[in-house]
């Protein structure tokens, strides 16, 4: 079955796109709500849970407004994660855009998992 791309947005009323861009980016960041342990080797990111590892490398990077990672034992060239910062304008608030590609019948926990891991990472900015 062919992965189905989907994109979520969360808004963090009282955060510095600096702060958010580093626990996107920066292992200690990734570790305190993604993953148990991220380390950086030759240009990858390796992801540790409990006993599983993935390695992840970055595609593409605009400094505090973009990063977008594939997985690298992804049979699937066309999928990848995203994380993407932008303003609100209307409030100033800074806002985080998530794209990601799932199974059509796995989306639903997919969003899930990704909502569960913003409460975390928004715990972890103090908000």
């Amino acid at each position: 079955m062919k992965k189905e791309k989907f994109h979520i947005e969360y808004v963090f009323d009282t955060v510095s796109r600096r702060s958010l861009w580093n626990h996107l980016t920066t292992p200690p960041g990734l570790s305190s709500w993604f993953a148990d342990d991220v380390s950086i080797n030759d240009n990858k990111y390796i992801f540790k849970w409990d006993k599983e590892e993935e390695e992840a490398e970055v595609m593409s990077m605009k400094p505090e407004i973009s990063v977008r990672y594939r997985w690298t034992d992804n049979d699937d060239d066309t999928s990848y994660f995203e994380f993407l910062i932008h303003t609100i304008e209307l409030t100033g608030a800074i806002a985080l855009e998530i794209t990601d590609f799932a199974e059509p019948d796995e989306k639903e926990d997919s969003i899930e998992l990704w909502d569960s891991q913003i409460i975390e990472l928004k715990r972890t900015l103090g908000i």
